[in-house]
């Protein structure tokens, strides 16, 4: 079935579809010998399709990538109420992903979308205790009710590992804090907060393991290092 060059290198995970544009324009890009222009399509299951001189990897590939999620946005590959979802995000990145774990629809920041389920599996095993790291911006804070939310508790009928919690800023009952946690239970810090006695008014996921946001712009993904794979896989 022939597609624009442009989908096919997103789906073999050679760039993105705006990269993979900017690529055929600049004429890294030979479809059967003859350098494409954009626009052209191709059968990539006939043409021989090089890129800077390479041919394009096999297309069991296995696609590991890092979004900042906006807020507004649900962790699902569709919604039953018409919500954003973050697919609409990552669509070109040329194949199906799915996410490791969840953020909910008022959280912000890393998610981690793969096609690997096996890679997806062992980071959200609790076993594994893969730190995730957030930055929470909450209400209501005292000393008291720190002390609180730096105690084990039962969420769902799960005992709850104590996190590991950082103050960043505090002003009267306002509060910047990093919170550690291994688990990925149902809102479970915003749940964990609340039982402390405190409101969390911004919640952003900063970490994943030794994997870093940085400075990725709200809404955008890319591709994770092969460094990055193999310190998750640690």
């Amino acid at each position: 079935m022939r597609e624009r060059l442009q989908k096919i290198l997103s789906s073999r995970g050679v760039a993105s579809r705006r990269h993979a544009e900017e690529m055929i324009s600049a004429g890294r890009v030979v479809c059967n010998g003859n350098v494409c222009n954009l626009g052209d399509t191709a059968d990539p299951s006939t043409d021989i399709i090089l890129v800077d001189g390479t041919p394009l990897p096999v297309t069991d590939r296995k696609v590991y990538i890092m979004l900042n999620k906006p807020r507004g946005y649900v962790t699902t590959l569709s919604d039953e109420k018409g919500r954003p979802d973050i697919t609409q995000l990552v669509a070109d990145c040329g194949t199906r992903v799915y996410p490791v774990g969840r953020l909910d629809m008022d959280s912000e920041g890393l998610l981690l979308l793969t096609n690997d389920g096996a890679f997806a599996n062992y980071l959200m095993h609790p076993r594994h205790q893969v730190t995730k790291n957030y930055i929470v911006s909450v209400l209501g804070y005292t000393d008291e009710r720190l002390q609180k939310l730096k105690q084990p508790v039962e969420l769902d009928g799960y005992r709850i590992c104590p996190p590991a919690v950082d103050v960043l800023k505090s002003e009267n009952e306002k509060a910047v804090l990093r919170i550690g946690i291994h688990e990925g239970r149902n809102r479970q810090i915003r749940r964990m907060c609340m039982i402390a006695g405190m409101h969390v008014h911004r919640l952003k996921r900063v970490s994943e393991g030794k994997v870093l946001l940085g400075n990725l712009p709200i809404g955008k993904w890319r591709y994770l290092t092969k460094e990055e794979v193999d310190l998750l896989k640690k």
